[in-house]
Order: structure tokens, then C-alpha cells, then sequence
């Protein structure tokens, strides 16, 4: 269940939003732009002055901003911080989302430490920066599982400041989506960074290179599409353009080209040693897409 429009306006579901720090006060500007009653805590209270001069009700402590309404919102630091300012609250009949930053296996405990507690769970992990938070096109969404009647519930209302994705009942599963799309964020940027690295004692402009490398890389994301079928088929020799033997062999290339620029191949490394381990398989034929394998510990 997707929904990547911000949500127009409809009946203002009152709501209360635990945390008030650059992501949470983009969010409660959101909900209260749209004409949404909003009680807000923070642990440290300073932090919620701005939003009660528009209009929020800053309540003293979580546990009373919790009994203030059934929908709440949790935005904090990480896991801990959820048990913590939560512990002491009455959360029975209470709809409870946690959109704070965590890891699949923490968004489970914390639906089953939600559910001994008599609330219903939604886990949520936000795919965009504060300032893309209630703003239009911006392109900003939120991931969520658990509990698919609290998400239906309140479709409306969480999908105000960003566009809502559901992506299934296992509560672990929004985390899961969230930090495997920022993982693969954080090898393109080492492969960015890298990039700009070959060129810095050259006579080339960044400005001008950065064009090119977006577009290289926006065409070469699809492969990604290519990469899902073979995992699903189980068959890393379907549709192979560029063999896996091939790849190995051109990296000597990219590490000699590294060497001349003075530039360190640590970023690179990591990826190369493991498609010469899959290659030392005998799986020369194969798509680099058989790696996968490798990076999968026994249980």
C-alpha cells in the first residue's frame, strides 16, 4: 500500500508527537499547517517553545502528552529513547507509531513490548530530511509496518508531512527497507567520493564532472531491476552483458588508475576482493549479482 502524495487536508485527527528535535518539528508543522490539533514533549522543554507559540499544546512530561490522545507519534533519538520516555505511560488503547530511527529487530521488540502494553504498533522509517517535510514534490516518504488496521486507520493523517508506504505486518520490516535503501546510499557515495578523488589534482573542473557522473550513475541504477529477477529466478547467468570474469579483469584498470592518481583503493577494495572470491567459485559466467551469496552469513 502506497501512497507518495502528501495527504489534502481532511478531518483533524488530534494527535500527540513525542519529540521535538529538527525532524519532529518539521512534522509537527506539518500536521498543524493542515489543521491538525497537536500536543508535543521533548525531554529538554525549550525545544517545544516555538511550536506552542503555533498553536501546539506542549504537555510537561510524555507520559501526559500519551494520555492526551489516542494517536502517538514517537520521534526521538533512537530505541532507548523510546523505552525510556514511554516507561511510566499508560499506553493501553493507544495507537502507537515509532518513526524513530531504528533496526529491524528493535522495531519487533518494540511491537511486542507495545502489544504486553495493550497499544497497537506501527514502525515507520523516514525516507527524507526535515526540510523535505511538508513540502510538495518534495519526494519525501515514510516506510511502514505492523499493525495494517492502524495504518488504515490513520492513512490519512500520517500521510500529511510525507508520503506513506506500508510494507507489510512484520513489524521489522520498515527499518529493514529503510537502512537497506541507505546502505546502498552509502556505496554510491564511497563510489562518489572515489570518483572526485581521481580528478582532484587534475586540470577538471568538479562542476563540470558531476553532471556526468550523475548521469552514469542514474543509467546504471537500473541494473538494479536486472539484479532483483536473477535473485528471484535463482539463475546469475540470465541476461549477463558484462561476466563476472570480465569485471575482475577490468578492475586491475580501475586499481592501476587509483595508483597513478595517488589515490587509496580502500573505498573499492572491499567489493573487488569478494567478486575474486565468487569468481575463485568457478562462477566466471555469472553476473556480479551471485556476490550476494557471499555476504550471506550461515544461520
Amino acid at each position: 500500500m502506497t501512497d507518495n502524495a502528501l495527504a489534502q487536508p481532511g478531518p483533524s485527527t488530534p494527535l500527540t508527537l513525542l519529540g521535538t528535535g529538527a525532524m519532529g518539528t518539521a512534522l509537527a508543522r506539518a500536521w498543524l499547517a493542515a489543521g491538525h490539533p497537536v500536543t508535543v514533549w521533548n525531554r529538554t522543554p525549550a525545544r517545544a517553545e516555538a511550536l506552542a507559540a503555533e498553536g501546539a499544546t506542549v504537555a510537561a512530561s510524555a507520559a501526559e502528552a500519551v494520555a492526551a490522545n489516542r494517536l502517538v507519534v514517537v520521534c526521538l533519538l533512537d530505541d532507548a529513547s523510546v523505552g525510556e520516555a514511554l516507561d511510566g505511560a499508560d499506553l493501553t488503547g493507544r495507537d502507537l507509531v515509532n518513526i524513530t530511527t531504528g533496526t529491524p529487530g528493535q522495531g519487533r521488540s518494540r511491537a511486542a513490548w507495545a502489544k504486553a502494553r495493550g497499544a497497537r504498533f506501527l514502525d515507520g522509517g523516514i525516507m527524507a530530511v526535515p526540510p523535505m517535510i511538508g513540502a510538495p514534490d518534495s519526494g519525501a516518504y515514510v516506510f511502514y509496518s505492523g499493525s495494517a488496521a492502524l495504518f488504515e486507520e490513520h492513512r490519512d493523517t500520517l500521510a500529511v508531512p510525507a508520503g506513506t508506504t506500508y510494507v507489510g505486518a512484520d513489524p521489522g520490516f520498515a527499518a529493514l527497507h529503510d537502512v537497506a535503501l541507505l546502505s546502498a546510499m552509502n556505496g554510491m557515495f564511497a563510489g562518489i567520493t572515489h570518483a572526485f578523488a581521481l580528478i582532484r589534482r587534475e586540470d577538471i573542473a568538479p562542476k563540470d564532472f558531476a553532471p556526468l557522473l550523475v548521469s552514469w550513475l542514474t543509467a546504471m541504477a537500473h541494473s538494479a531491476h536486472k539484479a532483483a529477477d536473477q535473485l528471484e529466478s535463482g539463475d546469475y547467468g540470465k541476461d549477463v552483458v558484462s561476466s563476472l570474469a570480465m569485471q575482475v579483469a577490468g578492475n586491475a584498470t580501475l586499481l592501476r588508475t587509483a595508483e597513478e592518481q595517488g589515490v587509496s583503493a580502500e573505498l573499492l577494495r572491499p567489493y573487488m576482493d569478494l567478486m575474486e572470491r565468487r569468481l575463485a567459485l568457478g562462477n566466471g559466467e555469472e553476473d556480479t549479482t551471485g556476490v550476494v551469496e557471499l555476504l550471506l552469513r550461515k544461520p
